[in-house]
């Protein structure tokens, strides 16, 4: 009988992008919350620990010669350098988490996004988020109270060029309102983990149903 017959699925790799301060990070905790099949990546990073950060949870912090180490030995699926500091994923984990249907989430630059789909573009799903307006990304900047008025101007400074990548990603959303951002990224989620070709099993599930051999 075709109900004894299970169809199985490929996990895929949701990528969040978006200038520093457009919203990519609330997203995603939002996201992580609500999506018990979804888990966070957790990149490698050389910058400093920032307060309330844990170790192994929002970063594996380390030194600029252990990043290097890790990038000569193949352990990044992208890795990239931003605002002065290395970032990258480790390759493991991800695959693990793949092969057991579980969804990965990556709070990445376009440059990683780049080197992902380079990568395995057929299990990437890419989404790009951006400000409603510049005016309205410098608040949010000064309003984290995280950064120095010359990070924020650097930040302002290097968005245009981070938005002009905006054409490269599958799905664009301008984040106006944060609960709406969230509904419309678990939509995309939830129709991309419905593709024909992530679903295993669905050929024999089919055949099964019709009677046929």
């Amino acid at each position: 009988m075709a109900g004894n017959l299970e169809i199985n699925r490929r996990g895929l790799m949701l990528v969040l992008s978006s200038p520093s301060g457009a919203g990519k990070t609330a997203i995603s905790r939002a996201l992580l919350q609500s999506e018990p099949r979804l888990t966070l990546s957790v990149s490698a990073t050389t910058r400093l620990m920032r307060t309330g950060e844990v170790e192994g949870k929002d970063y594996f912090f380390v030194d600029g010669a252990k990043f290097s180490r890790m990038v000569d030995d193949d352990e990044f699926l992208e890795h990239a350098k931003v605002f002065d500091h290395s970032y990258g994923t480790p390759l493991g984990p991800v695959e693990a988490a793949l092969g057991e249907g579980k969804d990965v989430l990556f709070d990445v630059d376009w440059q990683g996004a780049q080197q992902l789909s380079e990568r395995s573009p057929h299990a990437l799903v890419s989404v790009f988020i951006l400000p409603p307006s510049m005016a309205e990304l410098e608040r949010r900047l000064k309003g984290r109270a995280q950064d120095t008025d010359d990070v924020v101007a650097g930040r302002m400074a290097r968005a245009p060029i981070e938005i002009s990548h905006w054409p490269e990603y599958d799905y664009i959303i301008v984040n106006r309102d944060l609960d709406e951002s969230v509904a419309k990224v678990r939509a995309i989620l939830q129709a991309e983990r419905l593709r024909r070709d992530r679903q295993i099993g669905l050929g024999d599930f089919v055949r099964d149903l019709t009677g046929q051999s």
